[in-house]
């Protein structure tokens, strides 16, 4: 169980990251398309909130989905403005953003392990009476979309 909490907190520290890395892409992004880009930091702001050791993988998926849809519409919006994404400022931020990316896929592959080894140890006997009287329950995993 401690090991489940920790490993959703990395999660957490990871999408934070990711998070900060795409506000810093959308910085960039105003100097092109400032109403777009303004417009998309403030659904970030909106929408984004902090993954802790009691989040559920259902939140995680949807802060995930919303650092990929506004990424999407950011590069989508880049597009529009030929040499926007040759800029070091622009390789930088994407770099960052990737780069937390892959952080994020490890701490779930840690995530979903920490989850099959409580799950399977609560289908063990004497263990799984004791941990129902604990009030251990089976955790879910954290599918990719």
């Amino acid at each position: 169980m401690k090991n489940i909490n920790h490993s959703m907190n990395q999660i957490g520290v990871q999408l934070s990251s990711r998070f900060d890395a795409l506000l810093s892409l959308l910085d960039f992004t105003k100097k092109y398309a400032g109403y777009e880009a303004q417009t998309l930091t403030d659904e970030v702001n909106e929408k984004r909130c902090i993954i802790m050791e009691t989040s559920t993988p259902e939140e995680v998926l949807r802060q995930e989905g919303v650092i990929n849809e506004v990424l999407f519409r950011t590069q989508t919006v880049l597009e529009e403005y030929p040499g926007s994404t040759d800029e070091n400022e622009y390789i930088k931020c994407m770099d960052a953003v990737e780069c937390y990316e892959k952080m994020v896929q490890t701490s779930r592959l840690i995530y979903n392990d920490s989850v099959t080894k409580l799950n399977r140890e609560l289908h063990i006997f004497p263990t799984s009476v004791l941990a129902h009287m604990l009030g251990f329950e089976k955790r879910d995993y954290l599918v990719e979309n």
